[in-house]
């Protein structure tokens, strides 16, 4: 699994996820330097201060691993994700996912509702609860999370992802009835 990786190869897959493809001359027989330098330049993931030789060695790795492909057109090469690398991708953006504390409260709790069949996606609902507790929802009830900060993107990915979307609803609420045990874990006091 993807967690094996160091954080310098999921950086490369994310910036490769984020910019498409990366294409650089094929003059040099070190090509995965120069991919490497064009990587580099993306700073959103990559620091600046990561050696070249160790991008390059990460590329080598993604691509024994067939989650990148190198070919070379016209006297270039292309670096490009596989299915794989995108599917990975996923996996890298759903532990990744958390929900951001705004500066104020806005008053209003998301409650996440779901009633997935157990014949049809127990697994799915199973991976739900689990990404729900870890991102630090409050069970209401089995099938009912509360939260007080804006998530309907992040539950609509798990919703898509998991392929549970006609099974889940969000629901966004001015109060809820004695709240006070909410407001204690969520420290709205």
């Amino acid at each position: 699994m993807y967690k094996n990786y160091k954080e310098t190869t999921k950086n490369i897959l994310l910036t490769l996820f984020t910019i498409g493809a990366i294409t650089v001359a094929a003059t040099s027989p070190y090509f995965l330097i120069n991919i490497a330098r064009a990587i580099r330049k993306n700073k959103r993931y990559i620091k600046k201060e990561i050696e070249e030789r160790k991008i390059a060695r990460a590329l080598d790795r993604l691509k024994n691993n067939r989650l990148i492909i190198i070919c070379e057109k016209e006297g270039k090469f292309i670096v490009e994700l596989t299915d794989k690398g995108r599917r990975k991708i996923k996996e890298i953006q759903l532990d990744n996912m958390k929900i951001e504390k705004p500066v104020t409260w806005d008053r209003k709790w998301r409650v996440v509702v779901f009633d997935i069949p157990d014949k049809y996606k127990k697994r799915a609902r199973d991976a739900l609860r689990e990404k729900l507790q870890r991102m630090k929802f409050y069970r209401l009830q089995k099938s009912v999370w509360v939260n007080p900060y804006p998530c309907e993107k992040e539950i609509h990915f798990l919703c898509k992802l998991f392929g549970i979307t006609p099974f889940v609803n969000i629901i966004i609420a001015d109060n809820i009835y004695n709240d006070i045990k909410l407001r204690k874990y969520f420290g709205l006091f």
